[in-house]
């Protein structure tokens, strides 16, 4: 009898937690937003305190300034919320976003994505990932796995238990040695949000396609770059990419003649 009444509870609490993404995909949210930016801000305060931040204020004002750009053009309340951008000391080609609103970019991604437009199809990626709250929905179907809801609590998570596996739900995965790739169809998800949005925010949307070329070029010259294995895709992604990018060429001239006309530089 209690075991059933177990089962029915959970039933009944995970029924009553689906969402829908920016795109029209379903998900499972057990986690509740401040949870999500609770752990954020603790996930970038521990890299913080274990000294991962580098001191290039050319970089991070570079970073920051394409950032912004983005940032104005996103959702309520993402484009509301106050964002730190710091860049990360690893000479690979990676970067993340974290509920909360911190940003983190490798020097080494800039290696990779050589001018503004191609580090705003990474940062608009990466917004992406927060904006249609993916993390929150791996965290949730890690609790739904669990044998119920109360053997995984997002406050226990943050407050020291397992903290490598939580950074890496988060997606800050690589900068801490735990892999726990994004599945394809929040990668898919995250490849046309951010493509929207550097085009709405006066990014030429045809360099992320140049971008995914240039790692995959990054990748054939030895080793396979962090971006790459933190995100893993389908092999169409740049394909796809490139048949959404005319679409998206008015969205990017109607910002351009609009006035969103970012000019960063480092």
């Amino acid at each position: 009898m209690k075991r059933t009444w177990i089962l029915a509870g959970l039933a009944s609490a995970l029924l009553g937690a689906c969402a829908t993404s920016p795109t029209g995909r379903s998900q499972l949210m057990l986690v509740s937003d401040a949870q999500m930016n609770q752990m954020g801000l603790a996930a970038f305060n521990q890299l913080r305190q274990q000294g991962k931040f580098a001191d290039e204020p050319r970089e991070r004002a570079y970073a920051t300034c394409v950032a912004d750009a983005l940032i104005r053009v996103l959702p309520a309340p993402y484009s509301r919320q106050t964002w730190d951008v710091q860049i990360v000391k690893d000479g690979s080609a990676n970067a993340f976003a974290l509920p909360g609103g911190r940003i983190g970019v490798n020097e080494g991604m800039f290696k990779v994505a050589t001018d503004q437009d191609q580090l705003a199809a990474v940062l608009g990626h990466e917004l992406s990932h927060v904006v249609a709250r993916h993390s929150a929905e791996r965290f949730s179907d890690q609790m739904a796995a669990q044998a119920g809801i109360a053997a995984l609590t997002v406050y226990g998570a943050t407050r020291g238990n397992d903290a490598g596996r939580t950074m890496a739900l988060l997606g800050v995965g690589a900068e801490v040695g735990l892999l726990l790739p994004w599945s394809r169809a929040q990668e898919s998800e995250a490849d046309v949000l951010g493509q929207r949005y550097m085009a709405a925010a006066g990014f030429d949307p045809r360099q992320a396609v140049t971008l995914w070329q240039n790692m995959q070029k990054s990748a054939g010259s030895g080793g396979v770059p962090a971006f790459l294995s933190t995100h893993p895709a389908p092999g169409n992604r740049i394909k796809t990419l490139s048949e959404q990018a005319p679409k998206l060429m008015p969205v990017f001239e109607q910002a351009r003649a609009a006035g969103n006309a970012p000019h960063c530089s480092l």
